[in-house]
């Protein structure tokens, strides 16, 4: 082997070595961008539940403008949209070289990556939008009921909503069941963390999945139904659907057993920034 060629491969392998300490800081920023969200959501939840909200809505916008009020508030969401902007191009570079694991570079984990890719890159934006002054359109709600009543607008417009929350309901329960069934265990570094450690991440898995699993999944019922009795005001955002628990026959502790949940998803996202396989 000569000299030139001995240059090539240390190039590439430094680049390689580059390529992959950016796609783990990437993932491990939006990973805890993730968390932060989820855990305001939460608690704004919770406070809905036990009747004292402050006015916020228990979705993104909310969690957004409750971080605006504190202190160093703007540098915080400029950094929440930064991990974001990490999560999508993570998501990106497993759509465009597959992800970790033996099964990574399959076609179906690929595409669901590129699907993440594109939703987080929506969330990116609207998190650096609010970041920069904008304030958007509205409550989650209020634009679930705008778009449902545009989508019903069109021809087929009823079997594209309700297709729509037809597959929010199956993307629900999968999400539900993976987490009770601990598949997530493929992706971390089990052999790093201690039986203490590994069973405070389970609780936050199963619980936190399981609670955002029934989220979506109840989000996709209103969509559903929406579709079903043609009345966009039907169809709910996190906030609507978070208050729609209250009015079950638990009344406000379902909501607040939900909220707890999400609390524990946020918590296991921080776990797996930490220990997540990428």
């Amino acid at each position: 082997m000569n000299a030139g060629s001995v240059a090539r491969d240390g190039e590439i392998g430094a680049r390689r070595a580059a390529t992959g300490s950016a796609r783990e800081g990437a993932a491990r920023a939006g990973l805890v961008a993730r968390g932060v969200i989820y855990v305001l959501v939460g608690l704004l939840a919770l406070r809905i539940a036990f009747g004292d909200s402050g006015g916020r809505q228990a979705d993104r916008g909310g969690a957004l403008q409750e971080i605006a009020t504190k202190p160093f508030g703007a540098a915080l969401l400029w950094a929440l949209g930064a991990g974001l902007v990490g999560m999508a191009l993570w998501r990106l570079s497993e759509a465009s070289f597959g992800a970790a694991g033996q099964d990574g570079g399959k076609a179906g984990k690929r595409l669901m990556s590129a699907g993440r890719c594109v939703f987080y890159g929506f969330v990116a934006y609207s998190v650096l939008a609010f970041a920069a002054g904008s304030r958007g359109s509205g409550s989650g709600d209020r634009q679930s009921r705008d778009v449902t009543a545009k989508a019903l607008g069109v021809p087929g417009g009823q079997w594209i909503v309700g297709a729509a929350g037809a597959g929010l309901v199956v993307a629900g329960l999968w999400i539900a069941v993976r987490a009770v069934m601990r598949k997530y265990h493929k992706h971390l570094k089990l052999g790093e963390m201690s039986r203490r450690v590994r069973g405070a991440v389970d609780t936050a898995g199963v619980g936190g999945g399981a609670a955002r699993g029934v989220v979506f999944a109840a989000a996709g019922v209103f969509a559903v139904r929406a579709a079903v009795e043609y009345r966009p005001d039907q169809a709910k955002g996190m906030d609507g659907t978070l208050r729609s628990f209250a009015g079950t026959p638990m009344g406000p502790w379902l909501l607040a057993c939900v909220a707890a949940g999400l609390v524990l998803f946020g918590l296991f996202s921080f776990a797996m920034a930490r220990w997540r396989r990428v």
